[in-house]
């Protein structure tokens, strides 16, 4: 169980990379219109799009990514807490 429990933390923790890139991008002009940030988009846009329904942004400040990672740590926590009882 060892194996698939460290894919899952080494792919949560990728993920949560590209998606403080892809944030990291939008402070650059067109960036996201590159390949690589469209690459980028299709990969992050999914998971962030349900948490910008819910949460409106604070002025010119987006903080619905903030949240979104915030979550995936939680789960990366959950899935901890669930590969530790059951090995």
């Amino acid at each position: 169980m060892g194996v698939v429990a460290d894919v899952l933390f080494t792919l949560l923790q990728v993920y949560s990379y590209a998606i403080i890139i892809y944030i990291l991008l939008s402070w650059f002009p067109n960036a996201r219109e590159s390949s690589f940030g469209q690459l980028l988009a299709k990969i992050v846009e999914p998971y962030l799009e349900p948490f910008r329904r819910f949460i409106p942004p604070l002025g010119m400040i987006d903080i619905s990514p903030i949240v979104a990672l915030l979550a995936l740590r939680f789960a990366g926590y959950g899935l901890n807490s669930i590969f530790t009882m059951i090995g």
